[in-house]
């Protein structure tokens, strides 16, 4: 029997990164750690793509950005954590997923 016969959702996870990076890097795992306790499998890009583009570089922040994209239309929904605000790639990130009419949910961890 495969370990794949049962489909976990794909979800996209929109959390800050600009800014405090070393706080919302930190934010960011515990969010995908949260997802993955769910039984989600969560695709996190701006800590992925950043591992290999510079986001302070508008070429490389829009080629990391369009990735990312294209990862939300191919998967099942979105999930933002809001514990620190909206930033503007959120923004951007909530605004395709509402265009391809993906499911959208707003969690909170309670962090500090």
């Amino acid at each position: 029997m495969s370990r794949f016969t049962d489909s976990k959702p794909l979800v996209i996870i929109e959390s800050p990164y600009a800014g405090d990076v070393v706080r919302n890097e930190r934010y960011a795992k515990l969010c995908m750690k949260d997802s993955l306790d769910r039984g989600e499998v969560p695709f996190v890009s701006h800590l992925l793509y950043t591992m290999v583009l510079d986001d302070t570089n508008p070429a490389d922040r829009k080629l990391g950005m369009d990735a990312g994209f294209e990862v939300t239309r191919r998967s099942d929904y979105t999930v933002v954590y809001e514990d620190y605000g909206l930033s503007g790639g959120m923004k951007e990130g909530i605004k395709v997923a509402e265009d391809l009419g993906h499911r959208i949910e707003y969690r909170k961890l309670g962090a500090s």
